[in-house]
C-alpha cells in the first residue's frame, strides 16, 4: 500500500517525531509536514526518509500551532492508499485524506490538561473533536493514552507502543552519573530532579534535551537553579552518542507528569540500567517496580533522593531484568503490529 504520513513539524525532534520517522521507514511512506530540521533527521539515521514541507510556519507561541492547523486544512494530496496522522494539528487535513488512521502519541496537553486560559481554547477544542470524527481508526501508543482518548473523544482505540530500536543500546560498567533525557518543558518537572542533586553533592546528573521557543525562559531558570554536579548537554541526535551516555550511566531519573508513554525508560532498560520514575502514566506500563527500577507514589525530592541512595548500592543487579523487559518494546514488534492493523483495515 502507498502510504502518506502527516505530522505537525520536525524542527523539534521528540518521541512523536521519532515515531513518525520510524513509521515512514517501515512503510516506505512519504511524510508531509511544515518546518524541517534536516540536519537532526540525518543525524538520527533517517536520511533515506522522504520528508516534504507543505510550507514553513513561524515559531512564535500559539501562532505556530494555529498556522500549522491552517496549512493542513488547505492541504490535499492524492495517490495514496492509506493516510496516517501523528501530530494533532495535522488532523485538520483528515477530512480530505481517507481512508485514514491516527497514531496518537498523546492527547494535546495544551488543549485538555492545561490550566492556562488561552484565547479561543474552547473553539479549538470544538475543532479538534470535529477532526476526530473524520478519523476512521485510532491507534494509541499506550494504555494510558487509550484511556484519555476514550474519556475525551468517546472513541475506542487499539494499543501499539511507540517504536524503539532497542538494538542500538548496550550495557557498560556504570560511571558516577545519572541521566535525565527529556524535552525541556514544565510538565517534565525537571526542576524537581535538579533540587534533589543540590542535596546529593556526591552524585552527578546529566540532562539531555532542549526547549522549544516558548519554553526558553523555563530552560534559563533551570540552568540558574542547577548546582555544579548537574550538567546540561542540550539535544543529542547522534544515536551512538546517546547510546554511550545511557550505557555508562547509573540509571535514568524522570519526574515527568502523567507521561503518555515514556520512551526514555525503555532506552535506559535496553542499556541494562534501572529507572526512577513517578508511579503514573505510561511508566506504570513499562517499568516493573523493584525489578527494573523504582516507581514513586506522590513523587517528591525526599523520595527521589532515597531511591538514588538505594539503587546506587548496586545498580548492576538490575541489568538482566532491564534487558529482558526492553525486548518487549522492540521496533520489530511495533512493525509487525502496525502492518497487521493496516492489512486488516
Amino acid at each position: 500500500m502507498k502510504a502518506a504520513i502527516f505530522h505537525d513539524y520536525f524542527d523539534e525532534i521528540g518521541g512523536a517525531e521519532l515515531t513518525a520517522l520510524n513509521m515512514a521507514k517501515l512503510l516506505n511512506a512519504k511524510i508531509f509536514t511544515t518546518n524541517i530540521d534536516l540536519k537532526s533527521i540525518k543525524s538520527l539515521g533517517f536520511s533515506d526518509v522522504e520528508i516534504i514541507s507543505i510550507g514553513k510556519v513561524p515559531c512564535a507561541k500559539h501562532i505556530k500551532q494555529t498556522l500549522t492547523k491552517a496549512r493542513f486544512y488547505f492541504l490535499k494530496k492524492k495517490g495514496f492508499d492509506i493516510h496516517i496522522f501523528v501530530g494533532q494539528n495535522s488532523l485538520f487535513s483528515a477530512k480530505k485524506h481517507k481512508p485514514n488512521i491516527w497514531f496518537c502519541p498523546g492527547v494535546e496537553r495544551g488543549l485538555y490538561f492545561s490550566r492556562k486560559k488561552i484565547l479561543l481554547k474552547k473553539f479549538f477544542i470544538y475543532l479538534d473533536k470535529k477532526n476526530i470524527r473524520n478519523i476512521n481508526k485510532i491507534i494509541s501508543n499506550s494504555k494510558n493514552t487509550e484511556d484519555k482518548i476514550e474519556k475525551i473523544y468517546n472513541r475506542k482505540s487499539s494499543v501499539i507502543c511507540s517504536p524503539i530500536n532497542t538494538d542500538f543500546f548496550y550495557f557498560s560498567k556504570p560511571k558516577n552519573y545519572w541521566i535525565c533525557v527529556s524535552r525541556i518543558d514544565p510538565y517534565k518537572r525537571i526542576e524537581l530532579v535538579i533540587f534533589c542533586f543540590k542535596n546529593m553533592p556526591n552524585e552527578n546528573l546529566i540532562i539531555v534535551g532542549n526547549a522549544s521557543d516558548e519554553n526558553k525562559n523555563y530552560f534559563k531558570r533551570l540552568k540558574n537553579l542547577a548546582p555544579r554536579n548537574v550538567k546540561f548537554l542540550g539535544s543529542i541526535f547522534e544515536t551512538q552518542k546517546i547510546a554511550n551516555l545511557y550505557a555508562n550511566c547509573k540509571g535514568l531519573i524522570t519526574a515527568s507528569m502523567d507521561e503518555d508513554f515514556g520512551k526514555t525508560a525503555i532506552e535506559a532498560m535496553a542499556s541494562g540500567k534501572p529507572v526512577i520514575a513517578p508511579n503514573e502514566g505510561g511508566y506504570k506500563e513499562t517499568v516493573i517496580n523493584g525489578k527494573t527500577g523504582i516507581l514513586i507514589d506522590d513523587i517528591n525530592e525526599d523520595k527521589i533522593i532515597s531511591s538514588v541512595a538505594l539503587l546506587s548500592k548496586n545498580t548492576k543487579k538490575f541489568k538482566n531484568a532491564c534487558l529482558e523487559r526492553a525486548k518487549k518494546f522492540n521496533i520489530r514488534i511495533f512493525s509487525r503490529k502496525l502492518k497487521r492493523e493496516i492489512k486488516f483495515f
